[in-house]
């Protein structure tokens, strides 16, 4: 018998996570509010604190920058071995 994992979304693993951040209610209460294990909403939690930092930090930035250089490095490569390919199909007679 095969069975499927339920798949959440990042909004509610958000809001999940923000709820057991202020501590109102203990994990195993989130749990059973939600039916969700409470090891997955620890796992939230501690993903969102370690993901806190890097909103911070600029680190987004940093990668964005860093993938428009690489997208431009892509594309000059992609031009010359098209430009290649054509020469070499005229050259074969293709």
């Amino acid at each position: 018998m095969k069975t499927t994992r339920k798949r959440y979304s990042a909004d509610f693993k958000a809001k999940i996570a923000l709820e057991a951040i202020r501590g109102d209610l203990t994990l195993a209460e989130l749990a059973a509010k939600h039916g969700v294990h409470h090891t997955m909403i620890a796992s939230w939690k501690r993903q969102a604190i370690d993901g806190m930092a890097g909103t911070f930090s600029g680190a987004g930035d940093v990668a964005k920058a860093v993938s428009e250089s690489e997208v431009e490095k892509l594309h000059a490569k992609i031009g010359q071995l098209v430009v290649e390919r054509d020469f070499l199909a005229k050259a074969f007679g293709r």
